[in-house]
């Protein structure tokens, strides 16, 4: 067929068929959900946190990244619902007795079981490796599996007691269309918390206003008392200067000399009070000293008995 060496070609050499589709290895998968971390695919070490959307994430790299949200990062996506330390929960985890760790299979002469889990249920038994579905607990982070939530019906936490709602209840590692509902669930959060802080702020301002508008009203009240203090001063001082030219002027001047007199008298001069009571004023002979009494130096109200 023209070929060197006398070869004969095969048809699927000549002939170019489709591409076959590349299928994912779902093993691999869920060992990339379940044993590695969502933003920095690292092996998953506790501490272990979880989002609102059901992904699993080593804690200090998730700290990290709060406390640097300009780095750049292959997994960013991952994390952009996170706004603060609020939005993840530890997870309690209850480990496995036959996970033995990395070390198992160091010498490579042993069977390695991929689908082991390091954590498993503490109600019914099953591991954590992706084939069995599983959710927490945001009021304690207890983790369980469906099977045992779903067989068990209380509104106790199995492993250590909280009380916990329906709501608290979050799918780890759910399908698209979970992990969907999750999201409009903690949007439907955040907006009610929004709205509530709103309402907080509202009724802080109504609160403060009030106050300040009696404040207002207070000032301009005093100012007119002030004002009309000084009128009533201006009145008496010209009725005073006009002299006896009317009865109004002459009963506006005794009370001024009334109140005046009664202001000014020492109370060494009231003949109703004995001689104990005027003895406790410094007005009073008793507290009077003499030039040889006095000291050379200036103290603040010096006493000598």
């Amino acid at each position: 067929m023209g070929c060197d060496g006398g070869t004969i070609p095969k048809r699927h050499e000549l002939v170019k068929a489709p591409k076959k589709v590349e299928k994912v290895d779902k093993n691999a998968e869920l060992a990339a959900k379940w044993k590695y971390c969502a933003l920095s695919q690292e092996k998953l070490r506790r501490p272990i946190v979880s989002c609102e959307l059901g992904r699993l994430y080593n804690k200090d790299t998730i700290i990290e990244y709060l406390l640097d949200k300009s780095a750049e990062r292959p997994n960013a996506e991952a994390v952009a619902h996170i706004r603060g330390i609020k939005d993840i929960k530890e997870l309690n985890l209850t480990d496995n007795p036959e996970w033995e760790g990395e070390r198992r299979n160091s010498k490579g002469d042993r069977y390695e079981d991929i689908h082991c889990g390091m954590f498993i249920c503490p109600v019914v038994g099953l591991e954590m490796n992706g084939k069995h579905r599983f959710c927490y607990l945001k009021s304690c982070g207890c983790v369980f599996s469906d099977r045992a939530m779903k067989e068990v019906k209380t509104e106790i936490c199995h492993k250590c007691g909280d009380p916990f709602k329906d709501e608290d209840i979050v799918v780890l590692n759910g399908s698209k269309e979970e992990v969907e509902k999750l999201r409009e669930k903690m949007e439907e959060r955040r907006s009610k918390a929004k709205a509530r802080k709103s309402k907080k702020s509202k009724a802080a301002e109504t609160v403060s206003t009030p106050s300040e508008s009696k404040d207002d009203t207070q000032s301009p009240q005093v100012d007119a008392a002030g004002r009309s203090s000084l009128q009533n001063g201006d009145e008496s001082s010209q009725s005073a200067v006009a002299g006896p030219s009317g009865s109004s002027s002459s009963s506006k001047g005794t009370k001024s000399s009334t109140t005046s007199a009664t202001t000014k008298r020492s109370i060494q001069d009231m003949e109703e009070r004995s001689e104990t009571f005027k003895s406790l004023f410094t007005t009073h002979s008793s507290a009077k000293r003499t030039k040889e009494q006095t000291s050379n130096w200036v103290t603040h109200t010096p006493y000598h008995f």
